[in-house]
């Protein structure tokens, strides 16, 4: 079954950006540089914070707008990245109403949740959450 990752309840979210530091882990690096995850203030600790993650569109924006099909939609929403086709245009980035396709300047590329959920058991908070999408039958 495929899986997406969901914001349970943003208004525990702290701003600790544990989250984002696994989320980058996942990658053997240290830091936040290669986080497919971003957390932000909504402007101060009394305003909160905005947690940015691909919610796995059924029908994804930044899927349509690849000239090249470098991101492909999978089984349950979202997309997986094909990054040798990629081409760098960054319309994806563009395209994602949600604000959720990092760009890595390093290489060029979408930074793209792979829906590991290596994020969520790190938040000290519960703001995050690994969930089962049911197969809706076409």
């Amino acid at each position: 079954m495929a899986k997406r990752l969901s914001v349970i309840d943003i208004d525990r979210c702290v701003g600790c950006q544990s989250c984002m530091f696994a989320c980058t882990r996942r990658t053997g690096e240290g830091g936040l540089a290669r986080s497919c995850i971003h957390v932000q203030s909504a402007g101060g600790m009394r305003r909160g914070f905005v947690v940015i993650v691909c919610r796995a569109c059924e029908d994804p924006p930044c899927a349509k707008v690849c000239p090249t099909d470098a991101l492909v939609p999978r089984e349950g929403g979202g997309v997986r990245l094909k990054p040798e086709r990629c081409i760098g245009c960054e319309r994806c980035v563009e395209a994602c109403v949600l604000g959720a396709v990092l760009w890595n300047e390093e290489e060029n590329k979408p930074q793209i949740c792979v829906y590991c959920g290596q994020c969520a058991p790190y938040c000290p908070y519960d703001v995050l959450r690994l969930e089962e999408v049911p197969h809706v039958a076409s």
